[in-house]
């Protein structure tokens, strides 16, 4: 495979990153994702033979297609890639620089949609017991833990929160999420009382640097892989066996809403997604949860 994009690729690659960053507002992580993918796609035309975008057949992303199938790429890494692809261009297409898109029929491979992880009502208890509030990083830990299962912030969104994002006297918080889309989500008291003794009794202790982050170490605001380090130490210490990462938090916040009687329309505003189909999966968890009780609680299951 080319080592490098043609000019003429390179250019095409180029100008549709600068439309998702400055057009579309996509995030870092999203505009890393879609230029990954373009010029990886572009260099396997190079080896191709083929340098530009417009030059592209639907023969070669088929190619493309099933040499990453080839490479043992999974199913949902390979519709990821398709996607990014597609969106490049359907930029072109727009920008008149080509009639149609090599990749508009290309089927997307299929997988088995996997349910999201969740801890039950019970082990959300134990892990949330797990910090020790004499300490002011306890403090600071279990006023995280509460504030992402209370509102269901991706771990993304709770490390970057400024005093300013908060309104602790109407129990809101303010976030950015994905696509630099904000929304506003409640807590309730316990995070409340959570959030209060940690900023009045842990934090000015913890800040050795001026900061506008809520949630710091003594090295400056704590990071994603730090808190993602912090939850697995606890759910260890809390005797839970899954893996607990702090998205399967995010996942047992909306599953539990599903099954306290919360609307899915009110989960998707609550969870920042996008479309209704992203939330829909919640669905399905919270039938398997009900199949569970039935079984346990009919006589005749």
């Amino acid at each position: 495979m080319c080592e490098k994009l043609s000019p003429e690729f390179a250019d095409a690659v180029d100008a549709f990153i600068e439309h998702l960053m400055t057009e579309r507002g996509a995030s870092e992580a999203t505009l890393r994702a879609y230029a990954s993918d373009a010029a990886e796609f572009g260099r396997f035309c190079c080896a191709q033979g083929v340098t530009r975008a417009a030059e592209v057949s639907r023969e070669s992303v088929d190619s493309w297609v099933q040499s990453l199938r080839k490479d043992g790429r999974k199913p949902a890494t390979m519709a990821r890639k398709l996607a990014s692809i597609r969106a490049l261009y359907r930029f072109l297409i727009d920008c008149q620089q080509v009639s149609s898109s090599p990749a508009a029929l290309q089927p997307a491979p299929r997988s088995g949609r996997r349910l999201p992880a969740t801890l039950s009502a019970d082990e959300v208890e134990r892990l949330l017991a797990q910090p020790d509030l004499a300490t002011p990083a306890g403090l600071r830990d279990r006023a995280m833990l509460e504030l992402m299962y209370a509102s269901g912030l991706r771990v993304s969104e709770l490390v970057k929160l400024k005093f300013a994002d908060i309104d602790l006297q109407e129990g809101l918080v303010r976030c950015v999420g994905k696509g630099n889309k904000e929304r506003v989500t409640p807590f309730g008291e316990q995070a409340h009382i959570c959030l209060m003794a940690y900023l009045e009794n842990a934090r000015p202790e913890l800040a050795k640097r001026v900061s506008e982050a809520v949630f710091v170490s003594a090295r400056g605001p704590l990071s994603r892989s730090g808190f993602w380090r912090i939850i697995k130490r606890y759910a260890s210490a809390a005797g839970i066996r899954a893996p607990v990462t702090p998205h399967v938090l995010r996942h047992s916040f909306a599953t539990h809403l599903l099954e306290g009687g919360a609307d899915l329309r009110v989960i998707q505003e609550l969870l920042g997604h996008a479309s209704i189909s992203t939330t829909q999966v919640y669905t399905h968890v919270s039938s398997a949860g009900l199949a569970k009780i039935y079984e346990r609680a009919h006589p005749r299951a």
